[in-house]
């Protein structure tokens, strides 16, 4: 009753044509994740890893310099 009521009202501000049924949609095959996306994930990641040991590293000089 409460999905009844909630798919009227918003039928009646015209909004549940905008909003696709569970039905609607088909189960894609999944698709292998091409390679340059991998490998600018990889990068990322290395980048940011290089990063992060960066400012950990400087961090550790200023503590021991103090």
């Amino acid at each position: 009753m409460r999905l009844f009521a909630l798919e009227l009202i918003l039928s009646l501000i015209d909004v549940r044509g905008h909003i696709p049924r569970f039905d609607d949609f088909r189960p894609a095959p999944t698709a292998p994740a091409p390679i340059g996306v991998v490998r600018t994930l990889a990068a990322a990641i290395a980048v940011f890893a290089a990063l992060s040991l960066a400012i950990w590293g400087l961090v550790w000089l200023a503590v021991n310099l103090l």
